[in-house]
């Protein structure tokens, strides 16, 4: 039974790696929200508040799914030490770095558009989603607020990326940091984005909370995670998405009328 001495600490050691993750993020966002109050209370995107007690229950579940990401972040270390996967611990050249970034951000984004459709069937959904979706009005602390069998889901990209494609283990830093980031963006419940950044063509491409929100407050509509073209090529943006949008955005300088923040 020696092993499992090795194994409580690999395991308590990645379940604070994944808390601190989410706690920071989540915790972050929340700060620039309530500190900057003034400027961003405009850029609500819906009317609505959040219900008594919903931040409670995400910061729950949310806690349930750091375990289930912690045992994942195991299982990846004893592959990786098994030779079944491939991460590398030296130092890559700048440009292979900006490429395994962006092969990774493009394939997780993928996986995310196909998961979150099937999580949406009428076979997984209850069963598998509808606790992230008891977040009508979503907050940061949402991000990781998974049933386990979604946590599950979320949780084994990484490994099962890692089985096709090697890579070093700064890029896979990186990928974290970024994915915990735009998930805490696209769950904050205000559109920090300036009027004009869904239809401006350098950053079209780009998810936005008010995309996310509005599939919170609908459903059926909007699953895509860092970018918007699968929604596009498969006809499932929401069709009211821009003017969403434009209703909640607020410029960065300045001021103008705000229109009524949706709520649908």
């Amino acid at each position: 039974m020696h092993w499992m001495i090795p194994f409580a600490e690999h395991g308590a050691h990645s379940f604070m790696i994944e808390l601190t993750r989410y706690l920071f993020a989540a915790g972050l966002m929340t700060l620039i929200l309530w500190a900057g109050a003034r400027w961003t209370a405009a850029r609500r995107i819906q009317k609505r508040a959040p219900a008594r007690g919903d931040r409670a229950r995400e910061f729950s579940h949310s806690m349930l799914s750091v375990f289930i990401f912690a045992l994942w972040s195991i299982a990846t270390l004893a592959m990786n030490q098994a030779g079944i996967i491939h991460v590398s611990f030296t130092a890559p050249s700048w440009w292979l770095a900006a490429l395994e970034f962006t092969g990774i951000v493009l394939a997780h984004d993928a996986y995310f558009y196909w998961m979150h459709r099937g999580l949406h069937t009428k076979a997984m959904f209850r069963r598998a989603h509808l606790t992230h979706h008891k977040s009508r009005t979503p907050t940061p602390w949402a991000a990781y607020s998974f049933a386990p069998i979604e946590g599950v889901f979320e949780g084994m990209f990484l490994p099962l990326f890692l089985l096709f494609v090697p890579i070093h283990g700064i890029v896979v830093v990186a990928f974290l940091l970024h994915q915990i980031g735009r998930n805490v963006l696209g769950h904050s419940g205000h559109e920090l984005m300036p009027p004009g950044f869904t239809r401006f063509p350098l950053t079209a491409w780009l998810t936005t909370a008010t995309h996310h929100d509005l599939h919170h407050s609908g459903g059926g509509h909007n699953f895509g995670l860092y970018f918007t073209w699968w929604d596009r090529w498969m006809g499932t943006e929401h069709p009211r998405y821009h003017d969403a949008f434009e209703a909640a955005a607020v410029p960065w300088f300045g001021a103008r009328p705000k229109l009524s923040p949706s709520s649908e």
